[in-house]
């Protein structure tokens, strides 16, 4: 099973499905794109950007950073 390092070119992850919220803006393409990957893990990429880097974060990583969305922690990033 392959494991992806931090800044691993996205477009080179063979066999992901990239999938963005329903909230993006297919007009402006503000679109944070996130992808599982083989080995639990989850790459992360910009998708004005496709074939540019994608973080690659754990599984504890992402559900600490999605308690915290719904927790509020980051709305102040948006205000």
């Amino acid at each position: 099973m392959a494991s992806y390092a931090n800044g691993v070119a996205a477009d080179s992850i063979p066999g992901v499905r990239w999938v963005k919220s329903s909230a993006s803006t297919p007009e402006g393409g503000s679109c944070v794109e996130f992808a599982a990957l083989p080995d639990g893990d989850t790459a992360v990429r910009n998708s004005r950007f496709p074939d540019g880097p994608a973080l690659v974060f754990t599984r504890s990583e992402i559900e600490a950073m999605l308690i915290g969305v719904r927790q509020s922690e980051f709305d102040h990033l948006i205000d």
